[in-house]
């Protein structure tokens, strides 16, 4: 549980406000983390709860990264 948390709150780390952007948000992250493209599947591999929390963590990077392309290219 506290690995899904931490993997939202980087994904929304300066994320443009908005209920668009957080629902957007919150389905594109739970997309990469169901799908963990790669590395994010290796990250999972890693032994421990380090693994647990890295590859949701990733996939909160990767949805933040989405996140501010739509942002830019929206505000353009």
């Amino acid at each position: 549980m506290i690995d899904e948390i931490a993997g939202y709150l980087a994904a929304m780390f300066l994320a443009p406000s908005g209920w668009l952007f957080i629902a957007c948000g919150f389905v594109i992250f739970r997309v990469f983390d169901i799908v963990k493209p790669w590395p994010l599947k290796r990250l999972q591999e890693l032994h421990g709860g380090a693994g647990v929390m890295l590859d949701d963590v990733g996939a909160g990077v990767y949805t933040n990264i989405v996140l501010q392309i739509a942002a830019f290219l929206i505000s353009r």
